[in-house]
């Protein structure tokens, strides 16, 4: 078989430091905002000459983080609770033969910061380092097909999860300035409720730990509602 070798364009800059937490789809969480930097190959504002017209890019990237554990033809999508099977190719699992994604962002501008050519971008579903390989504008023409079928997953993932915050969380949140909307991003990431298929079926108080940005964020679950308890940043 024929196989190719692809250089990396730039990498992703992310609140999202796991896969935990990550939403499923790119889009669920408009807040979700970061950086592809480009190499510095590809550092030429030349490359990116009448990018800002378009409002959205498709960018193609690599699962580094599970590239080295192969891949299987039948998956369990958690969409579907993590019970039924379904084919690779009939998912966005991924475990695939190549391990390539694809995701849709929406544009925020371009910058240069420190040397480095960047496009800030939002709505994202990546991980932080993520490599990407490729770029290519959005065409609402021909990309968004209303009539398209989306099989078992035909709409945007709904749960009853509320949220709630401690008095150090909400207060947390409210004094820190780089992130305005920090807050509300991490009630849409726990509305997502990110856990496991499996632990969503256990009865009584849960708890769990994530990483946004700089911040450790720790949280309970019981039942249907999710409850902040704790907020720090990390040390640098």
């Amino acid at each position: 078989m024929a196989s190719y070798q692809f250089n990396v364009v730039g990498y992703i800059q992310s609140p999202y430091k796991q896969k935990f937490a990550i939403p499923r789809q790119p889009g669920l969480i408009p807040e979700a905002s970061g950086y592809l930097v480009l190499e510095d190959d590809y550092s030429d504002e030349a490359i990116l000459r009448g990018i800002d017209s378009f409002s959205h890019l498709w960018l193609l990237f690599v699962f580094h983080e599970t590239a080295d554990k192969g891949w299987s033809p039948m998956v369990r999508p958690p969409r579907l609770g993590g019970n039924a099977r379904k084919g690779v190719f009939a998912t966005r699992a991924t475990f695939r033969p190549n391990p390539v994604g694809l995701s849709v962002v929406k544009l925020q501008g371009v910058e240069r910061k420190n040397g480095k050519l960047m496009l800030k971008i939002s709505g994202i579903d990546l991980l932080d380092g993520t490599p990407v390989i490729d770029i290519k504008p959005y065409l609402p023409y021909s990309d968004a097909l209303p009539n398209a079928a989306g099989g078992f997953a035909d709409a945007a993932p709904q749960t009853a999860m509320t949220v709630s915050f401690a008095e150090q969380a909400s207060l947390f949140c409210l004094k820190q300035i780089q992130y305005p909307d920090l807050q509300v991003f991490i009630e849409k990431v726990l509305k997502q409720d990110p856990r496991p298929s499996y632990k969503k079926q256990r009865e009584g108080e849960q708890s769990y730990g994530m990483t946004l940005y700089n911040y450790n964020i720790k949280w309970t679950v019981n039942g249907e509602h999710n409850h902040v308890t704790e907020i720090h940043q990390l040390p640098e």
